[in-house]
């Protein structure tokens, strides 16, 4: 085709949120369930198109958390960019995914074209008896993978316990995360081998049966050397 008959091709741009939080002691995703054509009923992540040219692309991400979840004040971080073909049955849409993973966040409230919105385990999101709309197991995926590789490389899991802690309710913030048991004396070797990962605090805390556990307080560290590799 000669240059000055080319015609750039007709894209949609999309943000996609992957919002994941521990509930009872697993880890979960936010999901809302499509209350529009296409995948009407189907469960899916939170996201849309942006408005127009003008809108940034964060501030879209955000914008769609606040009208289908009723979310704010979120951390986000760039998680990935999904754009293959067909991927969209309205045509050739590209999505820029992000990634939240935060503590203490309010149940979702649903908005827009959102029939509902819940908390939903990561292992039932991923099975393939559940019903996802698009690409988007594809994408929770790699924000599971990412945010396992964060509590690795991080003291991100500190953040899951309250101010105190012991080192028991440290393991089970990684057992969810990373959907495995771990054995207490290796956990505790690698948690007191990474420096400045976390610090004693106060008096043992008694509980009502068995012996009585010492209580840590997050580090002054970020980034965890040696890492807290998964088995």
């Amino acid at each position: 085709m000669p240059a000055d008959e080319w015609r750039p091709p007709s894209i949609l741009l999309a943000v996609d949120l992957v919002i994941l939080t521990l509930r009872d002691a697993h880890l979960t995703v936010l999901l809302v369930q499509r209350g529009t054509d296409p995948y009407r009923g189907a469960l899916a992540l939170p996201g849309g198109f942006l408005r127009d040219e003008h809108e940034d692309i964060e501030a879209a991400a955000r914008r769609e958390l606040s009208e289908e979840a009723g979310l704010a004040d979120v951390h986000l971080e760039p998680l990935g960019v999904y754009g293959e073909p067909g991927r969209d049955p309205r045509g050739r849409v590209v999505s820029v995914a992000y990634l939240a993973i935060s503590p203490h966040l309010p149940e979702p409230v649903a908005g827009t074209d959102a029939a509902g919105a819940s908390w939903t385990p990561v292992d039932d999101a991923l099975s393939a008896t559940t019903a996802l709309a698009f690409d988007h197991r594809r994408i929770i995926a790699d924000g599971v993978e990412r945010a396992r590789a964060k509590l690795e490389h991080t003291a991100l899991a500190t953040a899951f316990c309250a101010e105190t802690f012991t080192l028991s309710e440290l393991q089970q913030v990684y057992e969810a995360v990373w959907g495995v048991e771990l054995d207490p004396r290796n956990f505790y070797r690698k948690v007191q081998g990474a420096r400045g990962f976390i610090v004693a605090e106060g008096p043992m805390r008694k509980p009502s049966n068995g012996r009585p556990a010492r209580l840590f307080r997050a580090g002054p560290v970020k980034e965890l050397y040696p890492p807290m590799t998964r088995p």
